[in-house]
């Protein structure tokens, strides 16, 4: 990188940006200019509950790869401790707990999808869990104490996986002593706490402590990789990032920076893109999937995607802008581009050459609507059950009718496949149902 791409790295889809004294953009430039000024560490902090990745969560690891070219270490910092309470981030539900199995098969998958964009070399990544100091020798089940002690010095990653000595903990009375440097006017600052006391909904002190929490979880990450330079994360963290500050500044610790990455739009270009609400792309879909659910996306949140979902730089980001402004332009056409970018990053040049080829075959030649109704099939429901379920088709009777005159079809590469067994199973793609309506099945 050069140092007069610096700017653009640390401005691009970036909502905050907290950094008073410039010391880390310092350490930054020098860090370009080959000086020597030790490792960077960034953390990113991991939800353990969902291990699927989609293009809302990439818009952060896009980020989190420019530091890398740099130099800088990433460390995910996944926080199956804090799990067990919930971020009252949003909904104000208490997350269940997360047994530790679920939390290294989650972070399989998650990083075996993480290396489509970052790299996992030791050298720029590293993750750790936080009940790696959270949890104590007590919390263990069974055995007596000295063989729960055992234990828990033998499954410690500050031991297992980054070869450390000695191993950093979280105790009651450390937790209590960083408490008297934080007071209850700070905490209840918080936006979503503020809307409960407003609502008279009722606000746990557990949930308080959240933002604390993830504010040592910064603080033993300094003493485990010797810096916590910044931590990056969503608009929807920065409350809890800046509180990361405040527990470095009362254990005299240099304060990490905040980044928070503006928030990417899911493809009903209202809400924020999500699971729970079916309006995601995942990084993992099937190319023809990505594409087409990008091609789905309103025309309004066209730019939004260009800007936080590829590499395009701010000039043509700008065309782009200028181009959409036009009546003579056809937003389609840009989407197209857009859809073919975005598939390419994931899935190789060739893989988006073939995706875009597939959807003028099948959709713009069919002339098939833009938005087409997406539905999600239950695991070993058949295609007919997933129609009815979902008022597509009124009932199995006219399901079988439609069968028998050869209305349903799946379309494919090349053409469409007409459906021919009742009891076919909801595989995912695109259906034709009767002569005018579309369906994807996901």
């Amino acid at each position: 990188m050069k140092v007069e791409e610096l700017d653009d790295l640390l401005t691009r889809g970036v909502a905050t940006f907290v950094d008073p004294n410039g010391t880390f953009k310092e350490k930054l430039l020098k860090k370009i200019k080959g000086e020597d000024v030790g490792e960077i560490i960034i953390k990113f902090g991991v939800d353990p509950t969902r291990p699927d990745l989609h293009l809302g969560h990439a818009v952060v690891l896009q980020k989190l790869r420019k530091f890398q070219n740099i130099g800088c270490k990433v460390v995910f910092l996944v926080g199956d401790f804090t799990a067990s309470i919930g971020d009252p981030t949003g909904k104000s539900k208490v997350r269940p707990e997360i047994e530790q199995k679920e939390v290294e098969a989650n972070m399989e998958s998650y990083l075996s999808q993480v290396g489509k964009i970052l790299s996992t070399d030791p050298q720029v990544f590293s993750w750790i869990r936080n009940s790696d100091w959270f949890y104590s020798v007590t919390d263990l089940e069974g055995g007596s104490f000295a063989e729960k002690s055992q234990l828990y010095e033998n499954t410690r990653m500050q031991k297992t996986h980054l070869g450390k000595t000695a191993v950093h903990g979280v105790t009651l009375r450390g937790l209590l002593w960083m408490l008297k440097h934080i007071t209850q006017a700070q905490l209840i600052e918080r936006d979503m706490f503020q809307e409960r006391i407003k609502e008279g909904r009722p606000l746990f002190m557990h949930e308080m402590l959240y933002p604390v929490l993830q504010g040592i979880d910064s603080d033993v990450l300094y003493k485990i990789y010797g810096d916590c330079s910044m931590e990056i994360g969503g608009t929807d963290q920065t409350f809890n990032m800046l509180m990361g500050r405040e527990v470095m500044r009362a254990s005299s610790q240099p304060e990490q920076a905040v980044m928070s990455m503006d928030i990417l739009v899911g493809t009903d270009g209202k809400e924020k893109m999500s699971k729970s609400l079916d309006n995601y792309i995942g990084i993992s879909e099937d190319p023809t999937n990505i594409f087409g659910k990008i091609m789905s996306i309103p025309d309004t949140v066209i730019l939004n995607y260009y800007k936080l979902c590829t590499s395009a730089d701010a000039k043509r980001v700008e065309e782009i802008e200028k181009k959409l402004k036009d009546a003579k332009t056809n937003p389609r056409d840009i989407k197209l581009n857009l859809a073919e970018e975005i598939v390419s990053i994931y899935h190789g040049s060739q893989n988006a050459t073939k995706a875009r080829d597939v959807f003028i075959a099948t959709f713009q030649k069919k002339e098939i609507p833009d938005e087409v109704e997406k539905i999600t099939a239950k695991n070993g429901e058949l295609l007919s059950e997933l129609l009815v379920r979902a008022e597509i088709l009124s009932s199995k009777s006219e399901w079988r009718r439609l069968v028998d005159e050869g209305a349903v079809k799946l379309l494919k590469e090349g053409g469409e496949e007409k459906i021919t067994d009742f009891n076919k199973p909801a595989a995912p793609g695109v259906y034709k149902i009767g002569k005018r309506r579309f369906v994807q099945v996901d």
